[in-house]
Formats: structure tokens, sequence, C-alpha cells
């Protein structure tokens, strides 16, 4: 059994190694590895990115030794502090920056101390220069084209428009797509893909045995029509927008009700509700002409972040939360890392410190999340219905008035009494006074009415109705904030210039009109014009930035890398044409996430195998031309999921309050105040999928934390994939594992009996999504009879060992 365990960590030990020397060996496509001549040389793509990331600390916008600012235009052609030009279009010899960066002399090279720029790029540079030195706007601040397919030579590769801008930089590099993926490999792609669960050997079964020319596609069309869907890419936007259900720092007490945030998302995605309207509702759900309960709900994205109840300076700490609802959704929505603004100028993106302010000045309405002595009113709002509320309002009137008539008789009798009974009447001991003595101090006449009173009161007491239904938002507003200031090095007590609502000039987009809040208003308006900004089809960034993290979940990464961050310290765009295609056909569409989904699973680029040929992998190791899939880990929750899956034991279960994983003392003992947080769910809540699992800030699932579950404080654009020992001992020694692999060999026995090629059989088809071989089954019996014979197990135990080398499998983990 270890030796087999063993073989199988070896196993994953050469494909993570092959991953590492993947990356190691990545390098920029040279000039010279090009079959054709090249195009011409993209600044914003290709060039402002290396001068960004390797000169601006010394040339950029805070310094500019020798007189030269590499982010200015202007500074960039003109006559440096020695007398020499820094860049002469279409004459590289005499462009001092390139004599500079390629010299040999460690005196006059740049960047100082640090390495030389590599070849490649120095190269590409000089190219540049040839080509005349255009200087063109960052590529993500220039308008969306409207790009037509290009030609291509291998036409019959060409599904749809999608295959068309790969296949076309592929030839340009003189690469070729790898083949098709086979049937089950792409079918186990999609399901994961889209839904985060395997397929059912019945599943398998038909889609093998269907020939039809749209097979794929009707899987396709059946995974984005299942509730599961919603479930799975609830996940991304969680992932996105830092959500848990608590509030961090030492107490990290409940945020009540975030879980129907969480179901509005899952909601919002398998209703494919349009994506313009999914941000509006998180924006200004309050604000909205036809404000609802699922609306308020969606305002909880307000109320996701880190909150102090105990803080030094409570008014800093309200400008970090402001800070950190700006940064979340500048960063998710827009792809701009505006909070670099907050204290300066920002030193990299042309972002100035007032852009900030401005835009943060649409948020200065909502109040903070709450305070120590009050941590509901701001971020509690009733959103019952209007029958029960009406039963709940008439209820506390009758009530009401029970009490102000009891309350005269108790005030004749507490005047009569000592004055230290009267001083307990007036505080918590009022009620436990007026039971022991009230009687006392009045006549019988009086003493009758009050009992009746008090009786009638129990009786109201005594009817339960429905209790109102809560909902974490935005639960009061300020309808007309206060002027909004710049606040020098981001401190709050010093307030510089004042500042309007307006948003970042870089976009040139319009100044916001505000309207003026009328008399009764609630709120200020100001959201639902920003919300209008965003979602415009006029905005530069917004479609550009979801369509990128679409492709980014069907890829393993997006068409630019740092999905959270456009900018100039951002990757380039591997593909800037197709991305603009995607943002066009999103809007196109009406904003609706599905069909975009289609578009990039009916692709040939997306159904290609992982394949790889030496060409290739010399070439492009890094993958960045897409010409074959990416292998990968399934995610912490598609693990967890499966292994509930193959065992028969998954709850579907949907929607709710949040449940709690069976967690070892041990950990629990480490939080700040051991156990606290952390309820007790049945075996059956614990099997239901990881997405509602309670997300306790302190206290994230020891499996899910294994396997990568990000940190909430922050947004997370892309999860880490590592390999670490704890994974491996965690799925080879760990109870939840164990108990598991015992509830996936009970699923054996009731289905196949005592047959143990049956039992083998099944295992197999479950587990790994594809009909077992002679081979896969005999090494299967192999390790029974052997753990049965060497290691004395029973029939039982060793089935139950079978069922734990299953899900240890690399096949089990990885797509291919």
């Amino acid at each position: 059994m270890v030796r087999g365990f063993s073989e199988k960590l070896k196993s994953s030990a050469l494909l993570i190694g092959a991953c590492v020397v993947s990356l190691l060996m990545t390098t920029p496509l040279s000039a010279a590895d090009e079959k054709e001549a090249p195009p011409p040389v993209d600044f914003g793509r290709q060039i402002r990115p290396i001068l960004a990331k390797r000169c601006f600390a010394c040339h950029g916008p805070d310094v500019a030794e020798s007189g030269l600012r590499l982010n200015d235009p202007e500074s960039v052609f003109a006559e440096l502090d020695s007398g020499e030009l820094g860049i002469v279009p279409g004459k590289p010899e005499e462009s001092e920056l390139l004599r500079r960066l390629a010299t040999d002399d460690e005196i006059e090279r740049m960047p100082p101390e640090e390495k030389p720029l590599p070849a490649e790029e120095i190269a590409l540079i000089r190219r540049w220069i040839s080509e005349g030195a255009a200087w063109d706007k960052h590529w993500a601040f220039q308008p969306i084209q409207h790009p037509q397919p290009p030609a291509v030579k291998n036409s019959e590769w060409v599904r749809n428009p999608i295959d068309a801008f790969i296949l076309a930089r592929l030839e340009q590099n003189g690469l070729s797509p790898a083949p098709p993926a086979d049937k089950l490999a792409l079918l186990r792609r999609a399901y994961y893909d889209l839904t985060g669960l395997p397929p059912t050997p019945d599943e398998v079964t038909a889609f093998l045995a269907d020939t039809a020319p749209d097979a794929y596609e009707k899987v396709v069309d059946r995974l984005l029509a299942s509730p599961r869907y919603g479930e799975r890419w609830a996940r991304h936007w969680l992932d996105l927008v830092r959500y848990a259900e608590t509030n961090s720092y030492e107490r990290d007490g409940d945020k009540p009700n975030a879980w129907r945030y969480r179901d509005y998302v899952i909601r919002s995605l398998n209703d494919d509700k349009p994506y313009d309207r999914f941000l509006t509702e998180q924006l200004a759900g309050d604000e909205l002409p036809d404000a609802s309960a699922e609306t308020i709900i969606a305002t909880g994205y307000y109320r996701l972040g880190l909150w102090d109840d105990e803080p030094v300076d409570r008014e800093q700490a309200y400008y970090d939360e402001l800070d950190d609802i700006l940064t979340t959704t500048s960063q998710v929505m827009l792809g701009l890392t505006v909070n670099c603004a907050r204290c300066h100028d920002h030193k990299i993106d042309p972002i100035p410190q007032t852009d900030y302010y401005s835009l943060l000045s649409f948020f200065e309405g909502v109040p903070s999340y709450g305070i120590r002595s009050d941590q509901l009113s701001y971020n509690q709002t009733d959103i019952s219905s209007p029958e029960l509320a009406t039963q709940h309002a008439e209820l506390d009137r009758q009530k009401k008035a029970v009490r102000e008539k009891m309350q005269p008789i108790e005030q004749a009798g507490i005047v009569k009494m000592s004055a230290p009974d009267q001083r307990q009447s007036e505080g918590r001991g009022r009620q436990k006074l007026l039971d022991e003595k009230l009687k006392d101090y009045l006549d019988e006449s009086a003493w009758a009415e009050y009992s009746s009173l008090k009786s009638e009161l129990e009786k109201l007491n005594a009817i339960k109705l429905p209790p109102r239904e809560s909902a974490l938002s935005v639960a009061r507003c300020n309808p007309r904030p206060p002027q909004s200031h710049v606040l020098m090095r981001g401190n709050v007590h010093a307030k510089g210039e004042e500042v309007a609502p307006g948003f970042p000039t870089i976009l040139n987009a319009p100044v916001p009109e505000i309207p003026v809040a009328p008399e009764g208003a609630k709120t200020s308006g100001r959201r639902t014009v920003l919300a209008e900004w965003i979602t415009s089809p006029d905005n530069i960034m917004t479609s550009r930035v979801i369509a990128n993290r679409i492709w980014q979940h069907h890829f393993g990464r997006g068409i630019v890398r740092s999905t959270n961050n456009f900018g100039l310290l951002g990757d380039a765009p591997t593909h800037p044409l197709l991305l603009d295609w995607l943002a066009t056909e999103l809007v196109a569409g009406d904003w609706r996430l599905k069909q975009l989904h289609k578009t990039i699973m009916m692709s040939s680029a997306y159904q290609m195998s992982s394949q790889g040929n030496p060409q290739g992998l010399s070439r492009d190791p890094r993958n960045d031309l897409f010409w074959r899939f990416d292998m990968r880990r399934l995610s912490a929750e598609e693990l967890r999921d499966s292994i509930h899956a193959v065992n028969g034991r998954l709850n579907l279960q949907m929607y709710g309050h949040g449940v709690y994983p069976e967690i070892s003392a041990e950990v629990l003992a480490g939080q700040s105040q051991p156990g606290l947080g952390w309820g007790k769910s049945t075996p059956e809540e614990q099997s239901r999928r990881s997405i509602y699992i309670h997300v306790k800030r302190s206290l994230i699932t020891p499996m899910l934390a294994s396997f990568d579950f990000p940190e909430t404080d922050s947004s997370c654009e892309a999860r880490f994939a590592t390999t670490q020992p704890t994974q491996a001992l965690g799925m080879i020694n760990g109870d939840f594992i164990h108990k598991q692999a015992v509830e996936f060999a009970k699923r054996l026995r009731k289905e196949c009996g005592d047959d143990k090629q049956a039992q083998i059989r099944r295992a197999l088809e479950l587990a790994l999504a594809h009909p077992a071989d002679p081979q896969e089954i005999a090494r299967g019996a192999a390790l029974i009879e052997k753990l049965q014979k060497q290691h004395e197990l029973t029939a039982d135990q060793a089935l139950e060992y079978f069922c734990l080398y299953i899900y240890n499998l690399n096949e089990f983990t990885y797509l291919d």
C-alpha cells in the first residue's frame, strides 16, 4: 500500500517538476523564431510594460534622473541633461537609451545594480526605434476596437471567430495547434468548467453513444442550464469581492445574513442576469426605482470587507472601509489599481490623487458597517414580505398600546418606593423590582387593572409569527454627503483641496451630473450615477475586464494574465484583438454571460488536448499563444465536492445558512477565542457543496486552505496552485478523506455486492469518468489482494484502502 502511494506521489512530483521547468524556461518569442516577417512592434503591449517594470523607478513619474521621464513622450524625445537624445525615431544607433541598455560597461549599463534586460527585450526596443518609435496610449486606455477575424491558412480548424484570432498568431509564429482532445477528456473538462462536478458514469455512457454532430453542443447547453452552473461560477465572483461571513480582527464577529449575498450571486448567474444589471444592483440596488428584496441583498457587496469593532481612530477606520470598497470596485469591475493613488499620485498609471478622492466621493454617503454598541442598524435591512411586515407591525402596535397603559400604573407605585428602589427602577433591574414589589405599593383596584394588562401582554407575547427576514446591506445612507476633500498622504485629519464626484480622467469620461436629493430622500443617488457609468457600453474597461475573466476560468489564465490590473504594471494582452472581439460580443449580446461561455467552449481552441510537442514547448513554454490546452489541478472546492460526488454522499440542497464541516479541536484551539464562532452541522449538511461552507476569516476550513482557498482580506484575481506536503498528507492520512473512503466503499458494496471485479470497475468509472480497462481492474485487484494477504486486512478494510488509493490518483485530481 505504501509503495503504491509512493509511486503515485513520485508521479505527481514529476508532473510538478515539469511545470516548474516550463515556468523557468519562459522567454518572449523573438523575431528570430518567427517564420515570416513580424508585424510592427506594439508600443502599448510590448514596449511600455518593459519600461514600466524596469525603468520607471529612476525615470518615471516621481524621479527623472538625467532629465529623462520614460512615462512622458515629451521627455523621451527631448535632449537629456548630458546633451544626448534618449530616443531618436528611426535611428537606434543615435538613441542614448538603447546604448545604455545594451552596453557591456557595468558602470554605464541601465538599469543600475540590477540584472540587465534580456537580449530579446533589447532587440524588441531596437526594432521599435527602427520602426519610428511610435508612442501610443497604453492599450487599455484606447477605445475598444471592433475587429474582424483575421484570415488564416488552415481555415478548416476555425469553428468560430475565436479560432481565427488564435490561429493567426500561431501561424505567424510557426506553430500549430494541438490535436483535439478525446471525447472523454473534453466531457470532463466541460463538466468541471461549468459545474465544478464530474460527469456520472451514465452521463459518460450517453455521451459516448451519441454520435450526432451536435452531441457536445447539447452537453454544453445542458450544463449551462444546470443549477450547478451558478454554484460553480459564483465562487469565482466571491473570490473577487473578498466574500466572507465574519469581520476579521481579534473577535472576528459574524456578519449576519451574509449568506444571502452568496445566494444572490448564485441565482443571478443561474438566471443569466445581464452583467450590467448584476453590477448595478450591487453598486446601487437600494437606489433603484424598482428596488426589491433582491436588489437590497445585492448591496451586501458593501458590507463584505473587514471591519474593526474597536478602532483607535474611528474616522480613519471609516476611510479605510471606503478605501477597501473603492479598491475592490476599481480592480474587480474596471481592472484599475486606483487605490494606489490614495496617498499620492499613482506612481505608474496616469491616475492623480484627485481622481482617487473624486471616485471615493461616490461612496461617502455609505456609513460605516457599524459601531461597537450597534452592529446591526447600519448593515441590516428588513426584507420581509409586505404581508409578514404588516402582521409584525400590528402585533408591535398592540404590545405598545398595552405597555403604554401599564407604565403610569407602574410609575404610581414606584414613586412610593424607597430611594434605592427608585434608582433600581431606572436600570436593568426594573423588571425584577416590579415583579417583587409593585403589588405592595398599589391599591387593590390598581393592582387588578395592572394584572389584567400584564396578562393581556403575555398573551400577545405568546403569539408566534414567522420571524422577520433581514439582509446584509446598505441599511442607511446619508442623502447629503459632506463635501469631499483630498486627504494629504491619506490622513483623514489633513484635509486638502475640495473635490466633487468624478471618474478617472484617463478614461475620458464626461463630468457626472449628480442629482440633488429631494426632501425625504434616503440616499443621494450618487452610486446610481457611478453604476451607470461603469456599465455603460462606452466604458472601455468594464466589458474587457469581465470578458477576460470568463476566458481566464476556461483556459486557466486570462488573455491579460493580471486580471485585476490592466494598467501599465499589469501584463499586456497576448491577443488584444481577440479580447476586444469578446468584449464587443458580450455587449452586443445584452451582457449575457452564458452565450459567451458557449462561444468559447464551442471553439477549436477550447477543444484542444493538452498534448505537448517539442516545437511548442521550446518556442512558447508558457503557452502564451494557446497552442495547446493547459492541464490544471482541481480547485479546493472541486476536489472536496468530487470526493462527495463519487461516494454518493453529495447533498445538492441549495441556498441558506452556511454549514460547518467538522474541524479538529487542535485547529479550533488556534483562535483568539478557541472554538468561538464555529457551529456544528449534521453529517448530511456537511456533505453539501463547498460553496455553502461558512467562511470565517480567522478559520478557513483546513482542507480548502491546503488546496489554495484564497485569503479573504482582499480581492483574489487568481488563485495559487501550490504543491505542498500538507496536501499529500491530508489526502492520505486525514480524517476527512478516510471517512469519505469508508463511504465510497459502502456505495460500492451496496451497488456491486461482494463482486470484487465489479467493485473495482464501478470505483474507476465513478472517480475517473471513463470506462475502466482490464489493466486498471487487474491492478486494483492486485492491490486489494496484497492488502488482505500481506497486511492482514479484511475484505471491507482492503476495499476502503483501495478507495483511498483512487482518491489519490493524479487522474482524479487533474484535468487533462
